[in-house]
């Protein structure tokens, strides 16, 4: 079967791991810190806080927003439901907007078109590590005066405007779950470029300890610590982010490599009416963490028929990306249209990309869905 993902990790991966191990110290420390500073760093951001998982960076990025009950947020139905689930968390409700058929993501115009006076926030996802237009939608929310929480979860390594997807975000969220292409096994990373913000969400992630469990155990004298506020346990240990340092010098070459994939799919994809693949927009490349395909009304085959031959045949593919309130859990909510998200989660599948996918294997991929095109 070829999967249609496998996370890179290799013998130095398991060696930090380790490393930490026999350190003694695996919860979150020094290497943690290290991590931090390197993956802010990386992504263009002043302050990165590491976290448990994208999730939880999204949560926290919502409560340092004073985001609650009464209020309104902004999210795309087209991405995984914790993109929505995190405006519940915090007691505010989350109303849905539609996206753009090509990138799979918010627009100034599908935002605006459900923008009401109870909007607080907004939530844009770079869907698939396709970077949304950065540049529009910052200005645009400012401009409204909402805050604009950026779900980066799958966007390390892609890139808008010529800098990496979060350069210039006020607040991100990233995750490092094995379907990501920087991977920790879970984990997750809020990045600001506000100093008083990385502050207290340090706290936040640490049940709103004043001093970290780390300053306390370097320090020489006794530390009596005080609890600020009520918070959260969020934390990344050591040994995530030894793996997640190792990952980090990777990531370049990665992308380089999931781009020349994507590059071999477009050029044999490219004579099969009825089929468009995912691309770059104009303004940003993706890291191609998801190569997602959209079937036209002129491919001859449906979307689950796809899916069920090509595990026939030896490939693990997916359904595109879900649309959250098609799904039990938002059953109570009665959203405005949302054709496009309707649309793609309906007609689309993910097709495999990783490091060990070869030639052969995509000529088989592409000759399969050739097959059921006419």
């Amino acid at each position: 079967m070829i999967p249609v993902m496998i996370p890179m990790l290799g013998e130095e991966e398991a060696e930090a791991a380790a490393e930490a191990v026999r350190s003694g110290w695996v919860a979150q420390g020094p290497r943690v810190a290290r991590f931090e500073r390197e993956f802010a760093a990386t992504v263009g951001a002043g302050h990165g806080v590491a976290v448990s998982s994208c999730t939880t960076a999204l949560h926290l990025a919502l409560v340092v927003r004073a985001v609650g009950p009464g209020d309104e947020v902004i999210v795309p139905s087209l991405s995984f439901i914790a993109t929505a689930n995190a405006v519940r968390y915090v007691g505010a409700t989350p109303v849905f907007a539609d996206v753009d058929l090509a990138t799979g993501n918010l627009t100034v115009e599908t935002v605006d078109a459900v923008r009401t006076p109870r909007t607080r926030a907004v939530i844009a996802v770079h869907q698939g590590g396709v970077p949304f237009d950065t540049a529009a939608l910052r200005k645009a929310a400012a401009g409204w005066g909402l805050a604009l929480v950026e779900d980066a979860a799958c966007a390390a390594g892609s890139t808008a405007y010529g800098q990496p997807a979060g350069a210039g975000a006020a607040i991100a969220a990233w995750s490092f779950h094995p379907r990501k292409v920087l991977t920790t096994g879970e984990g997750g990373m809020v990045t600001v470029d506000d100093a008083e913000v990385a502050t207290r969400l340090r706290r936040l992630r640490e049940h709103g300890m004043n001093v970290s469990a780390a300053d306390r155990h370097a320090s020489a004298q006794p530390v009596l610590e005080a609890y600020l506020e009520t918070a959260y346990n969020y934390r990344m240990t050591d040994i995530q982010a030894a793996v997640g340092l190792v990952q980090l010098g990777r990531l370049a070459g990665l992308v380089a490599q999931r781009r020349e994939l994507a590059a071999r799919y477009h050029e044999l994809l490219a004579d099969i009416d009825g089929l468009v693949p995912v691309r770059d927009p104009a303004y940003g490349q993706s890291n191609y963490q998801s190569f997602w395909v959209l079937l036209n009304p002129a491919f001859r085959t449906g979307r689950d028929e796809v899916l069920a031959e090509l595990a026939r045949r030896g490939v693990s593919a997916r359904r595109g990306i879900m649309a959250a309130h098609l799904e039990p859990a938002y059953a109570d909510v009665a959203p405005g249209p949302l054709p496009v998200t309707e649309r793609i989660t309906r007609d689309s599948l993910i097709l495999p990309l990783h490091h060990r996918l070869t030639e052969d294997d995509q000529k088989h991929i592409v000759g399969v869905l050739r097959e059921l095109a006419h």
